[in-house]
């Protein structure tokens, strides 16, 4: 029996759309986003991310459904499928175990992020009030120092991720984005509204679209290339476990298209919702990871009908924390399920459990071991920077090598199925473009390059 009889497959192309958005759309975009682009001027890191998503992030997103749909496998099996169709060396899978071990360690800070959404959810639905910008700042030290608060609500959102890729690729992952998906996006539009009525979006137009090519600098640049990675959940499995699962008939090209296009809209949607109610209340969009705990809260307490719509944004974030995370689970489940043959629901616990644990470790980094650093940074810090600024990065310049100079023209257009324009524009950014800007920016990360 062949490799793609033998595997699920989505129920249809719109599935696929639907549970690939799931992966895409979560915390990099409503909660990373938004605070990046208020630490980095605004409009000149959303100028470079925007250009990353197009010319690096589009490029290797089909490059990663490419492969796994032709491996027919876990990251770790695709790769070594298409490695030894194309008669190259079996160490390349581990380009596979980069990425699942990258996804597993996001997925240990993650959730605590998640947990954060989590409180602030049952605050706002419990009718908490923040009546001054000094009580909501209080409010999130007071999240971050109560390291119990903290892995009660890390735990909650583990058995929730885990749970779900449990019941399954169709009945579990398919069933769960085909529901919060639409919900998250009606949640969008609503907060939208919202934000275009009571608060300031002018300001937020001008802070997030006033392209300023002259301020951009190697430091957001670099933001912005780890943003695209992070938001389009690159070099980290989640994307080559899911295109793994997709039928030969679904062209990837245009699939990738609307994934791109759709995780785009979201952050910059949710940019200019969060920004117009930050500067519609005085507030300053510079605040960091707690950008929207520290200002939001305040502004719902004032507003009409706040309490409704903080539970309302709450679970929005909530929701596509969720889709995001039951990607990042996946990868390894499957790598147990298909190697060594264990039971979905135990290889579901196996990999929950050890993540759930270094979980419990990053609560403890913003409070009892604030002490305790690695080269310099707190263990959320470390994680995130490891993740985000080295192994996605790296991952990518790997995906890209392989797929442009490894597995074979041929072989590659047999599975892209562009037209003969489109795949050689394609290829040939795949080939040079991307992997030349990755390297431009480890150059700088090294200090090698100015």
């Amino acid at each position: 029996m062949s490799r793609a009889a033998s595997r699920h497959t989505w129920s249809n192309r719109w599935a696929f759309i639907l549970v690939t958005m799931g992966s895409a759309v979560g915390l990099g975009n409503i909660w990373r986003f938004p605070y990046l682009a208020g630490d980095s001027g605004g409009s000149v890191f959303v100028l470079m991310y925007l250009v990353c998503v197009a010319v690096i992030g589009l490029p290797l997103l089909m490059a990663e459904i490419l492969i796994g749909r032709r491996g027919r496998g876990n990251p770790v099996a695709a790769m070594l499928n298409t490695a030894e169709e194309a008669g190259r060396s079996p160490w390349w899978a581990a380009l596979g175990w980069t990425g699942v071990v990258g996804a597993l360690l996001i997925l240990s800070y993650y959730s605590v992020v998640a947990g954060w959404i989590a409180d602030y959810l049952f605050q706002a639905v419990t009718g908490a009030r923040a009546e001054t910008a000094a009580v909501a700042a209080e409010g999130f030290t007071a999240l971050t120092s109560d390291p119990l608060r903290m892995m009660f609500w890390h735990t909650v959102f583990m058995i929730l991720s885990v749970g779900v890729v449990a019941r399954g690729v169709v009945s579990g992952i398919e069933a769960a984005n085909k529901i919060m998906m639409p919900s998250l996006f009606l949640i969008l539009f609503l907060l939208m509204l919202y934000g275009a009525w009571v608060g300031d979006m002018p300001s937020a137009v001008h802070f997030l679209f006033d392209f300023k090519v002259e301020a951009i600098t190697p430091r957001v640049v670099i933001e912005g290339v780890g943003q695209a990675f992070f938001s389009l959940s690159l070099g980290m499995g989640a994307i080559m476990a899911y295109g793994s699962y997709l039928d030969r008939n679904t062209g990837i090209g245009g699939t990738c298209l609307w994934v791109a296009g759709a995780n785009t809209l979201v952050g910059l949607l949710s940019g200019l919702a969060i920004f117009s109610l930050t500067y519609g209340y005085g507030l300053s969009p510079s605040e960091g990871p707690g950008l929207i705990l520290k200002t939001l809260p305040l502004v719902f307490s004032h507003m009409p009908g706040g309490r409704v719509f903080g539970a309302l944004f709450f679970l929005f974030v909530l929701f596509a924390a969720w889709t995001s995370s039951i990607s990042l689970v996946e990868p390894f489940v499957s790598w147990l399920t298909e190697r060594l043959g264990i039971h979905r629901v135990k290889a579901a616990l196996v990999t929950g459990v050890p993540v759930w644990l270094l979980g419990l470790a990053v609560c403890l980094s913003f409070n009892h071991w604030s002490d305790v650093t690695i080269f310099g940074r707190d263990l959320f810090k470390a994680l995130e920077d490891l993740t985000t600024k080295l192994m996605m990065p790296l991952s990518g310049l790997a995906i890209a090598i392989y797929v442009g100079w490894m597995m074979g023209r041929a072989v590659v257009s047999d599975e892209i199925r562009l037209t003969h324009r489109r795949f050689a524009l394609w290829f040939g950014v795949l080939r040079y473009v991307v992997p030349i800007g990755i390297v431009m920016v480890f150059f700088h990360v090294l200090g090698l390059l100015k």
